[in-house]
């Protein structure tokens, strides 16, 4: 089957069972397990042994770089093994990242071994990550993308919370420190439970051997990055609208709002987790009734001025509490919204590649802004950092509708 032949066939392709858009939710769950723990728990146990804000933005950083690049080995599941098989394997290897991430002391002396196991198990959570993105291209009709995109940041959120919150929570009070790990990667290999609820995907970009399968792949990718629509939700990915990078430091920086540890375990984990799923649900159902596009670049917005008002906010825990909080909400909106226009754009075929590509590119600003963020803490403290992080956005939505401009008059002059 030609490449053309290929594409032409599997328009209409779609697997034969509908999957609740629920599902995602449980199955996605490890992906966020990991960025919460090492987010909120690690880094909070980093910063109270003595390890400054910088290294642990630095930590934090590393653990999203095989999600910036995880595009370049997409395409090993999309022509190798089944999506339940990569699953099953990359699931296991990340509970086994979470349990050693967890166990080893919170001192600058582990940097170096805390360094090799996050990016190990980073790079693993990626293809548990791909395996969920192609079940959930192939299960969800065009008019639920909206939702199947707020289930499925839902449980990447709320997995944030529940890694977060549940793992500091854990790691204060058992008497061994592995034991949080041990528990929350015993969880995660619960969620393969939700494998039986969806069928396996079709393959027929999988034509003629590997060769011909990666060529397949290489010609899906490029139909959709040359069209309109596919090149604007590319450009978007790389702008720092909607990133919620600050929200990954808010335990690193919880004594600049003096917020008690449980308050930092309650509010940016548990609590956190729940309100980012509450908000990603909202989001994915908004996304259902306007333009998807549009609406990701509304809730970036939010996030910027919510960036701002914590700024100038007093420096109190309950200020800390309702602000993160907040931010939370928002960055469901802004994650479920990413998703919805992903799903819109890139169709089916080889999903996780082409899935991929976006969500490497979307990881790309909440690296930068990271360690920008990081950066702007240390230079100009905490109102800084919040300042930063929302001048960034807003620069990123004016270049975003400056391309919007050029390419509606570069249309129509075409017409002509």
């Amino acid at each position: 089957m030609r490449p053309r032949d290929w594409l032409c066939y599997h328009a209409g392709v779609m697997t034969t069972r509908h999957t609740h858009p629920m599902v995602f939710m449980f199955l996605i769950l490890p992906f966020g397990v990991m960025a919460g723990f090492l987010s909120v728990s690690v880094a909070y146990l980093l910063s109270k042994g003595g390890v400054s804000l910088t290294q642990t933005a630095a930590l934090l950083a590393l653990g999203l770089v095989p999600h910036t690049w995880k595009f370049a080995w997409a395409p090993i599941a999309d022509t190798t093994l089944s999506r339940k098989t990569w699953y099953v394997l990359a699931c296991v290897v990340s509970a086994a990242g979470i349990w050693a991430t967890g166990a080893f002391p919170a001192k600058g002396s582990s940097l170096p071994i805390l360094s090799i196991v996050v990016l190990v198990s980073n790079i693993a959570v990626t293809f548990l990550g791909m395996s969920v993105e192609s079940l959930m291209a192939y299960g969800t009709p065009e008019s639920e993308q909206g939702r199947a995109g707020g289930w499925f940041q839902a449980g990447n959120l709320g997995g944030g919370g529940l890694g977060g919150g549940a793992g500091l929570l854990m790691a204060q009070h058992l008497p061994a420190p592995w034991m949080a790990g041990a528990i929350l990667g015993l969880a995660c290999l619960l969620c393969a439970v939700g494998l039986l609820f969806v069928p396996e995907p079709p393959s027929a970009h999988r034509d003629g051997g590997l060769g011909r399968s990666l060529v397949n792949v290489g010609v899906d990718l490029w139909s959709m990055a040359k069209a309109r629509a596919g090149f604007l939700a590319l450009f978007l990915c790389i702008l720092p609208i909607g990133s919620g990078a600050a929200g990954g430091l808010w335990s690193a920086c919880a004594d600049d709002w003096h917020a008690s540890a449980n308050t930092v375990a309650v509010v940016t984990g548990v609590l956190g987790g729940i309100v980012s799923a509450i908000g990603c649900l909202l989001g994915g159902w908004i996304c259902d009734r306007m333009n998807r596009k549009t609406a990701y670049v509304l809730y970036g917005i939010l996030q910027a001025l919510c960036a701002v008002a914590m700024a100038m906010a007093p420096r109190t825990e309950m200020s800390y509490i309702v602000f993160t909080t907040l931010y939370a909400l928002i960055t469901g909106l802004t994650f479920a919204g990413f998703t919805a226009f992903v799903l819109e754009a890139m169709g089916q075929g080889a999903a996780a590649t082409k899935y991929n590509v976006f969500a490497s590119l979307s990881n790309t600003p909440i690296y930068y802004m990271t360690r920008i963020d990081g950066w702007a803490h240390t230079r100009w403290g905490p109102a800084g950092m919040l300042h930063t992080e929302a001048a960034f956005g807003l620069a990123g939505l004016v270049v975003f509708l400056g391309l919007i401009a050029v390419l509606g008059r570069r249309s129509r002059a075409s017409a002509f």
